[in-house]
């Protein structure tokens, strides 16, 4: 009988050694099954931040295009008006050299008479703002010592 009792024992045991190893393989399992769950949830976290970090990096590689364009635009025109500068700033030298040679050589006209005669002259450019000697040519006169 001790044999039957071991029997039944061992087979209890037996019995109770398979039901935790089946429950330890099902924990296991459940265990792997949300581990793998929570694994592509996320990969699918990561692939919608890929997502949103590619179209962000599109976005800005189209702004600073975009800004590089303008700035090529602004450079040129900054160019143009450099130029223009430059240009302007010779010609009021020269205008002043002239200005300066005039005064020089008209024994100090004052500033009354010199703007009278720029005026006068801007509005009548084709007479002189001072006196002349006719001219006292005749047509025929003039072809006569023509080569």
């Amino acid at each position: 009988m001790a044999s039957v009792q071991r029997q039944s024992s061992s087979s209890s045991d037996g019995c109770a050694v398979d039901d935790k190893k089946r429950k330890k393989m099902e924990s296991n399992r459940e265990s792997a099954r949300r581990s793998r769950m929570k694994k592509q949830k996320h990969v699918e976290e990561l692939t919608v931040e890929i997502t949103r970090l590619q179209m962000s990096n599109n976005q800005l590689r189209q702004s600073i295009a975009a800004k590089d364009t303008a700035y090529s635009e602004v450079e040129a025109w900054n160019n143009v008006m450099r130029a223009q500068e430059k240009e302007l700033t010779d010609r009021l030298r020269y205008l002043e050299s002239i200005e300066q040679t005039l005064v020089e050589f008209s024994g100090g006209f004052d500033d009354e008479n010199m703007n009278c005669m720029m005026h006068d002259t801007m509005l009548n450019p084709w007479q002189i703002p001072y006196s002349t000697q006719p001219i006292t040519a005749s047509s025929a006169d003039m072809f006569l010592d023509w080569p």
